[in-house]
This record gives C-alpha cells, structure tokens and sequence, in this order.
C-alpha cells in the first residue's frame, strides 16, 4: 500500500513543527492558546485510550470537532488489543482527523506495564501485527507513529523501523530517548539521523528541543523533516514562531515578560473554569507554570514559591511580582528545565 499525502503545512518551503501530543495538556483549550501565540504545522490530540470496552473520550475528541485552529489535527491511540485498536481508528475516521496516530512511545510505567505505549518497543511481532491491521483500516488518510528509541536499549529499533517502512507509515514522530530514560539524559539525535536514513517517509525530530536555535541544530544533525515540540511549548508558546524566524534567518522577537503574564491569564481563563474548584483550578494552572517558571527565573525562587501559594489571589500577586516589575525583562530563551 503507498503512503498517502500529509496535510499541507504552513509554510510550503520551511521543515514542519508539530506540538507534541501531552496527556492532560494538549486539549481543545491549549491547542487554541498555543494558536494565537503562533500555530505549529500540526497538532496531536492527548491519546485516546482504547481496549475492549473503550468509547472516544468527548473531551479529547473536541480538540477535533470544536478546533477553530485551521490547522490539522492527528488523533493519537494507545492500546494494544487488535480489534480494539482497528474499531476506534475506523471510529475516528468519520470526524475531521488528519490522521491516526499510534502511540508507542508513553513512558510512564502505568502504562508500559500494560504493553502499550512505550511498552510495545519490547514486541516488535505485535506491532508488525498492529500496524498491518491499522493499515488496511487507515486507507484514505495518514496513519502516523510517535515512538522513542527503544525500551531499555536500542536492541528493536531497527526492527521496528523497518516495521514502519514496510507498512508504508506515513509520518514518524521520534523521540531520541529510550522509554527507562523518560525525561531525562542526553537525546541520541544520531539515532534520529539514522532513522531518518532507514525510513521513507517523513520524521519529526523530538526531545528537549528548547528554542529555536536548538531545532536548527537538530534538524541540521538529523536531517529530519520537522521538530516536535512538548513541554518547552509549554513555557514558551512562541516557540514555533521563533523556530520559523530562525529558519528565514530572521532575529528573533524577544518575548517581553509582561506577555508571559498576559500567557498565564489566558490560561487560566480555561472555559471549564468556573466550574471547577479553586484548588483544582490552581493545581491546573501549576501545571504550566511548572514549565513558565524557570524561563522567567532560571534561579527557582518564582518556581519554588509558585508551588507554596494557596489561592488566586496569592498566586496572582507572585506572577506580578516576578514577572511586573522591571518591564525591561524578557523571557529567557534557554532556561534549564528540571521538574
């Protein structure tokens, strides 16, 4: 079967950028904040979870029928039941998906224990079998992978790669670790590089690609055909604009830290919001700032007292402080990230 056509990107002659799919991030609501910062070329949806008794998730799924982005959303599985897996993407077909996409890359041990995500990189047999299914099912549009590297080592990397190409896969999304690594240890783009080699069709390099700088070097050392961006998209929603800049060779805009804050309003303006308990309401806005922190205070004093506040109004006050004061202060662009 041949590969089928990737929706068009932004801009025609730039390597594309995708926002990273990111479970209990990646909704409706930040995939739109994300847009009006500066849309990447396409978006992943949070994955929907499938076995025997799944049904599609309505909030996940209106990151697809309520998305007013204009930019083309692939709807991420994971699972491991055959069946299981060709129902729901037949399923999600009859909605305006750009395609569908297989998680196997989740490193988190829920989940890898169960033998999905992350966890199908030790059985190569099944996801020939998964992908071969899929395929016959995922005819008329793309049928994407997001992997890393391998489990523990790279001993199935090359196998599975071959996997990909033999099932005419029509877009990978390639993470440079291995699933133990999780988050943390250099990201092997040379392994990206030799994907890149291997593979037919297009890659999206992926891992810690922090700034604009850091996609051009990563897409100069893999030659792959576009970045994904996760959690530093989180901490700098400019970043996929700063990468398209970077690649016209234009300098780039600093990010004035009066903006941040106007970021952080709008966040939290999530539409569920006043339905949901102040509590719930701040640990979900400290989820963000858990990434916004360091590029506006690489010393951990915003960060470690963001954590201590109990309400809106004391969390609101320390954003002042930190990022009000010297209208001068721009976001950093190469912060540390340690959380």
């Amino acid at each position: 079967m041949s590969q089928v056509s990737l929706p068009q990107s932004l801009h025609k002659n730039l390597p594309l950028t995708a926002l990273a799919p990111m479970q209990d991030v990646t909704n409706l609501w930040f995939m739109k904040v994300i847009a009006h910062y500066g849309s990447p070329d396409y978006f992943f949806t949070e994955y929907f979870r499938v076995n025997e008794t799944s049904r599609l998730n309505g909030k996940i799924l209106a990151a697809i029928t309520e998305n007013d982005t204009g930019r083309p959303v692939f709807a991420q599985m994971i699972g491991e039941s055959i069946p299981d897996l060709v129902r729901t993407a037949k399923e999600l077909c009859h909605y305006n998906i750009a395609g569908v996409d297989l998680n196997m890359g989740c490193p988190a041990p829920r989940i890898y224990r169960k033998n999905v995500g992350g966890g199908l990189l030790l059985l190569p047999q099944k996801v020939d079998r998964i992908l071969a299914e899929l395929r016959q099912a995922v005819s008329d549009r793309p049928l994407t992978v997001k992997m890393r590297v391998g489990f523990e080592n790279t001993d199935t990397f090359y196998e599975i790669l071959d996997l990909i190409d033999r099932h005419s896969i029509d877009l990978l999304s390639l993470h440079g670790r291995t699933v133990k690594d999780m988050y943390h240890g250099a990201v092997k783009y040379n392994l990206i590089a030799q994907a890149v080699k291997r593979v037919r069709c297009p890659v999206l390099a992926n891992g810690n690609i922090h700034s604009a700088k850091a996609a051009i070097e990563v897409l100069s050392q893999t030659g792959a055909a576009g970045v994904m961006v996760g959690r530093w998209a989180i901490g700098n929603p400019w970043i996929f604009n700063q990468i398209r800049q970077a690649l016209r060779f234009e300098p780039i805009a600093p990010v004035p830290l009066i903006e941040v804050r106007n970021y952080i309003d709008r966040l939290w303006q999530t539409p569920t919001a006043s339905n949901m308990p102040e509590r719930s309401r701040l640990g979900y806005l400290k989820m963000f700032l858990n990434y916004i922190a360091l590029s506006v205070d690489a010393e951990g004093h915003f960060l470690r007292l963001m954590r201590h506040t109990s309400t809106e109004l004391e969390l609101f006050s320390l954003c002042d402080r930190f990022l009000l004061s010297d209208p001068s202060k721009t976001l950093a662009l190469v912060p540390s990230l340690s959380v």
